[in-house]
């Protein structure tokens, strides 16, 4: 889940001194307000610089650095940071788990209705059906979406051209429920 925003630092981060540009680049060691190392910034793009802690992978806005003498700082320390992103990291799952049940509809990375969940299986696998078909996907292509919608991470069109037809009447499951039909198959047929 490392897209993932991390609003919980963000508004502890949020009294960082003014920033400083030049510093705040891929490679620069960042500390935290005891001078202890926190991390090491990993990519900086489009406002957003990647704090690598060892643990995360942290995307902060470049305005939650400051300028320290031997380079950025942060207002958290790594233990801190990595608490917050481990809370937020938890209750996303506990959020997506509670959603991705069967019956939930489901909508695209891109916002477009793509049909429901049929089934999902012990392995963290689901079948999400529509008109046109099925298409099974991992739990990881799940997330709860910022309005609370089940969400694949995959546009309309990139599901709709994975799609499979299944014939009317079909029995569907996914890989690790057939394996276990045909297990519980095999041994009625040892038991007789």
């Amino acid at each position: 889940m490392k897209f993932a925003k991390l609003a919980v630092a963000a508004v502890a981060l949020a009294a960082t001194p003014a920033l400083a540009n030049e510093q705040v680049v891929a490679g620069a060691t960042v500390t935290g307000p005891e001078g202890n190392e926190v991390g090491t910034i990993v990519s900086v793009e489009n406002g957003q610089a990647v704090l690598d802690t060892g643990k995360h992978e942290v995307p902060l806005g470049v305005e939650m650095y400051g300028q320290g003498e031997a380079g950025p700082t942060i207002t958290v320390t790594k233990l801190q940071l990595d608490g917050m992103m481990d809370a937020q990291l938890a209750e996303a799952a506990a959020k997506l788990d509670a959603a991705l049940v069967e019956g939930a509809a489901v909508v695209s990375a891109d916002g477009q209705p793509v049909g429901s969940i049929y089934t999902v299986d012990s392995e963290g696998m689901a079948i999400v059906k529509n008109d046109a078909g099925i298409i099974t996907l991992t739990k990881d292509s799940f997330a709860v979406s910022p309005e609370g919608a089940l969400m694949a991470l995959y546009t309309a069109a990139d599901i709709a051209a994975n799609t499979t037809p299944v014939a009317e009447g079909a029995e569907i499951l996914t890989p690790a429920q057939a394996r276990a039909k045909q297990a519980e198959m095999a041994a009625d047929g040892a038991a007789e």
